[in-house]
Formats: C-alpha cells, structure tokens, sequence
C-alpha cells in the first residue's frame, strides 16, 4: 500500500479503511507519517532494519496465520517502490497479494509548485527516472538518452545527492544550461516542506548551498518556469476552448458569435463522471 509523500491526510481513503482493518502492519519508516498508526489496534512494526528475507518473512508468517496483513511504503509501490522482490517470493510460497495506489512524491512536488507538468504546445510528456548511483541505469534510460525528449518534464527520484551528475549529463544530451529546475524537499510536509528553483547551470552549487541531499524530488524542464502562470492564453487545452467539440458539448459557431443549441431529440447527458480526454 501506498502512504503518499508525507501528508498524513494525503493517504487513499482505501488504504486509511485497510489500515484500520490491519492486524499486522509492516511500515518502511522513514518518511510514512506516524499519524497513520495512531487510533488503530493492528501490531505495527517497523521495516528499515530488516534485509528482504526478514521482511517477506514476516509478512509470510502473518498471513498464514490468518491475520490481515498490510505492507506500508511511502509515496506509491509502483515507482521506485522495491515491491516487485517482496511480491515475487511471497507468490512462490503461494500468498497472494494486492496493490493499493498512493501519491507518489513527483506528484506532491508539482502540487507544491502549482504547476502542471504537461502543458499543451510545450509538452506533453513526463519521465520519471533517477541518475544511475549504487542502482546502474540501462544504457538507453542513461539521463544524457532522456534529455533528447523534447521538452520533456523529468522527474528525477533519488538524485539529490548526485546534481553535479544530473546537470552534467542532462546538458552533455542537449538540454539548455538555462532550463528550469525546482527542487522539492520533504514534498507535502507541512513545517519541513522546501522549495528551490534554478536551472541546470545552477543547480549543483544552489543544491550545495541549500545543504539538501535527500528527500528531495528534481523537476526539470520548461513546464516548471514559474513564470508559466503569468502566461494567460499560451498554453490553453482544447478541452474547453468555444470553437471544439466532444460527446459533452457542441462547439459555438465562433465566425457568427452564435451559442451552441443542443439538438432536438438528442441527449448530452454524460454517460459517465470521467471528463473527457484533450485530444
């Protein structure tokens, strides 16, 4: 189960039900909120001590003994989440297991900034990656191979601590020294929260200054300029612009100023709560 970043309250209203329902629960630490535990009667244990075999076997152990048994990582399990060796030996001793979603960090630090990270006509494309560390990077996802994305919004996890590297490589793959980074520490935590913006040219010796070195997401690209808000009309959708049409709404006739009518006979009743996509 995902935690989220940090925010106790940034938690899926399913994984705070499961947390309840628990009778074991297995934590990462570190950064999963404490407030999560309090008012819960399930024994809660924390992971960061244990090697892979002590955690599966823990988790082992409580399930065949009928316990409600949930595993608790911080931001979501997916990403940079270290499931997938937990999952595999717990299906060889034949436990089944289910995936709750959680936020992941990329996503808290963008709440952080107010800003979207895929605006239409700059792009429409997010990575997340790390820079390769004691973990190698495949050859082709090196950070120097990213960087050739256009303008790409990269969300680089695990990577504060190497921004020498990150700058390096990201401007060796064509990615302007002048491109816009923010660098969100302790992402959705209130009182710990830091946000520092520069561009790769300037990122090593600000990251330095500022003295952070983990727990901190890097956003890099031109979708972070905090200077996108100012820019009203540039990156507008065609969602909701007067002259496009979609099953919800029939575009206005913008050459005569006249306002849509909806059709005799037919009905632009939703069929479902999902908004429509941009395209």
């Amino acid at each position: 189960m995902g935690a989220g970043p940090g925010d106790p309250e940034l938690i899926t209203v399913k994984g705070a039900r499961l947390l309840k329902q628990a009778d074991y629960v297995l934590s990462t630490g570190s950064l999963v909120p404490r407030e999560l535990f309090d008012g819960i009667s399930a024994e809660v244990e924390d992971s960061k001590g244990l090697d892979i075999d002590q955690i599966v076997d823990r988790l082992a152990t409580a399930a065949r003994t009928g316990r409600r048994v949930v595993r608790v990582h911080t931001g979501d399990p997916a990403i940079f989440g270290a499931v997938q060796e937990q999952r595999a030996r717990l299906h060889a001793l034949g436990i089944p297991t289910a995936t709750v979603p959680g936020v992941t960090s990329a996503l808290a630090a963008a709440a952080a900034l107010d800003a979207e990270l895929t605006l239409p006509g700059l792009t429409q494309t997010v990575v997340f990656s790390r820079t390769a560390g004691r973990t190698p990077m495949p050859p082709a996802e090196s950070l120097a191979a990213l960087a050739a994305l256009g303008n790409s919004t990269l969300c680089l996890y695990l990577s504060a601590s190497l921004t020498d590297k990150v700058a390096r490589e990201l401007v060796a793959g064509g990615r302007s020294p002048d491109t816009p980074v923010a660098v969100v520490q302790y992402a959705s935590m209130a009182h710990k929260q830091r946000i520092l913006r520069c561009t790769l040219a300037t990122l090593a010796d600000e990251v330095r200054a500022a003295r952070i070195r983990a727990q901190a997401m890097l956003l890099v690209g031109p979708a972070v300029d905090p200077h996108n808000k100012e820019r009203v009309g540039e990156f507008d959708s065609r969602l909701y612009a007067r002259d496009f049409s979609h099953r919800f709404r029939k575009a206005a006739d913008t050459t005569h100023g006249s306002t849509p009518r909806t059709p005799r006979g037919r009905c632009f009743e939703p069929a479902a709560t999902l908004e429509p996509g941009h395209e």
